[in-house]
């Protein structure tokens, strides 16, 4: 094992990479900075799009708390005219009130059946 590892780095010294006269190490490099120019303009972009989405709720919030409000005061006016309707409001106002009239069934034919009886 110890004769394979040392067969092994001697061969990988010797081996010595050539491409048209193009350095390896330089086409390395300018990969490398090319990657890293792509990964630093996905940072900035994301980091401006996480401000600009807490900007936006916190606009949002801002907006809920002013709706809040407003229906609150909504409810308000309501209670407090709803305390003031009565059936002599309602009678000037044209409605009368009505006697309820409940459906019922009729037994049928030789079917009898108990009042309790669904």
């Amino acid at each position: 094992m110890k004769q394979a590892t040392i067969r092994l780095k001697t061969s990988i010294q010797n081996v010595h990479i050539m491409n048209n006269n193009v350095e390896v190490s330089r086409v390395i490099l300018n990969s490398m900075l090319m990657i890293l120019g792509f990964l630093t303009i996905l940072y900035i972009t994301t980091l401006g799009n996480t401000v600009f989405n807490i900007v936006a709720r916190k606009s949002l919030e801002k907006e809920a708390l002013a709706l809040t409000n407003e229906v609150g005061n909504l409810e308000l006016s309501y209670l407090s005219l709803s305390n003031h309707v009565d059936l002599a409001m309602s009678a000037s106002m044209g409605f009368k009130e009505n006697k309820p009239t409940f459906a019922t069934r009729k037994a049928l034919g030789s079917l009898k059946m108990s009042p309790n009886e669904i």
